[in-house]
């Protein structure tokens, strides 16, 4: 896919330490490898999860807008940068929710953006520090299957912000990742009305991050989630693995944008009706004519004839 617009450079891959360099450089060595020269990467979800924190990261770069204490913009945002002739573009979008609803502005200002482009891998962003799930949640992934279709899913994975957590109660980390990573995909399959058959074979995968200058790093100086995971080349990692999964990328046109035509499926509509109302009103006819019929009296020259004999007795 060509790219999305002029891309810049990409020097702050040059920001992270050399080990991180090494593993990134090899991923993007293997999308060569399949002659692939771009991938674009759509960033949604609610707003303050993290999403435009996690571009950053991805990026080695503060190329997107993050402010602790304003709301996001309305906007959806492209970065585009270029290695050795590989260019990734990230789609930062504003959070779906607002006034404890589904801002259906924001979702048809992200596919107007989105148009002619194709989304080659889904990042669903959420936190992994929040204890439940709620009827939010469904409406947000319900909101992005409606507008892109239910093989998105197949393209995506879930990211857990906020990563460098300590579970209340003493609860295991691990199994807190669980509890909540499982929560947060069964909302996904209920939410995009994921059959079975939709992701055998396309299971959704999880992936933990710690965007703070507080996540703790290894002796090479990787940011490290707390079981040692260098998250960044994982990140990337599960990107790839996901590009290349063998289901198709979401190609927005603008019949995905604009949706179904109404008029068209009334066409198609009309020799159903046509064909019905055939069936009913000959029926109906038919009944209607029998019954005149047998209650009809006899003809009047019947009648006339009737009478004259009369007479002549």
């Amino acid at each position: 896919m060509a790219a999305l617009q002029m891309s810049r450079e990409w020097i702050g891959i040059q920001q992270f330490p050399p080990a991180t360099q090494s593993k990134l450089l090899e991923i993007l060595e293997k999308f060569k490898e399949e002659d692939m020269s771009s991938l674009t990467v759509l960033v949604m979800g609610k707003g303050g999860v993290g999403k435009s924190s996690t571009v950053n990261s991805v990026i080695g770069e503060k190329a997107a807008a993050v402010s602790t204490f304003q709301s996001e913009g309305l906007r959806p945002s492209l970065v585009s940068r270029s290695r050795s002739g590989f260019t990734l573009n990230i789609i930062d979008t504003p959070g779906l929710i607002e006034g404890g609803y589904v801002n259906d502005q924001a979702v048809n200002l992200i596919k107007g953006f989105l148009l002619n482009k194709t989304i080659d891998v889904l990042l669903y962003v959420d936190r992994l520090d929040v204890y439940r799930v709620d009827d939010l949640d469904r409406q947000v992934v319900t909101a992005i299957t409606d507008a892109f279709g239910k093989e998105i899913w197949k393209k995506s994975a879930l990211v857990l912000s906020h990563a460098q957590f300590s579970p209340p109660d003493g609860l295991n980390y691990d199994l807190f990742v669980s509890r909540r990573s499982d929560a947060l995909l069964k909302v996904i399959r209920a939410g995009a009305q994921l059959k079975k058959h939709d992701i055998q074979g396309s299971l959704i995968p999880v992936i933990l991050v710690e965007n703070s200058g507080r996540c703790h790093k290894n002796e090479s100086d990787e940011k490290i989630l707390p079981d040692g995971t260098s998250w960044i080349p994982k990140l990337f990692k599960t990107i790839t693995e996901i590009s290349f999964n063998g289901n198709k990328s979401i190609h927005v046109d603008k019949k995905l944008v604009e949706g179904p035509n109404p008029n068209e499926r009334g066409k198609r509509l009309i020799p159903l009706i046509f064909a019905f109302q055939y069936l009913v009103v000959r029926k109906l006819l038919v009944r209607a004519i029998k019954s005149d019929l047998s209650r009809e009296s006899k003809p009047a020259w019947e009648m006339r004839d009737t009478g004259s004999a009369s007479r002549r007795s």
